[in-house]
């Protein structure tokens, strides 16, 4: 399993915080080329301008959403991401095939 994070600083953080065995954690950069089975990726911007910083270069995402060979689990606020056309269109897919979830929502909490 792998934790994929746009910002070096927040790897750092997350290897302090996460010291699992068989957990990789690396940037969208250093984790180019390799896969793994299941991969969770933080879409850490979350500010009331809509500013999504790094986000906004859907290359290095795409490079990011594809390194999972089964399970892809992406974390982010969709309030900000949302302003951005290709995170809108992301979300109105992963909505229309059910793989959407809130944490407001009562199951999920």
């Amino acid at each position: 399993m792998a934790v994929i994070a746009p910002y070096a600083a927040q790897v750092r953080l997350l290897r302090q915080r996460l010291p699992v065995s068989g957990l990789e954690i690396d940037s969208v950069d250093g984790f180019q080329g390799r896969e793994k089975e299941a991969v969770v990726i933080s879409l850490v911007r979350s500010n009331p301008g809509g500013e999504i910083g790094f986000l906004a270069d859907i290359r290095r995402m795409n490079v990011a959403m594809t390194r999972a060979r089964r399970k892809l689990l992406l974390i982010g606020d969709t309030a900000t991401l949302c302003t951005h056309p290709f995170y809108q269109r992301l979300i109105e897919y992963l909505e229309h095939q059910n793989a959407y979830r809130t944490v407001w929502e009562e199951d999920v909490v």
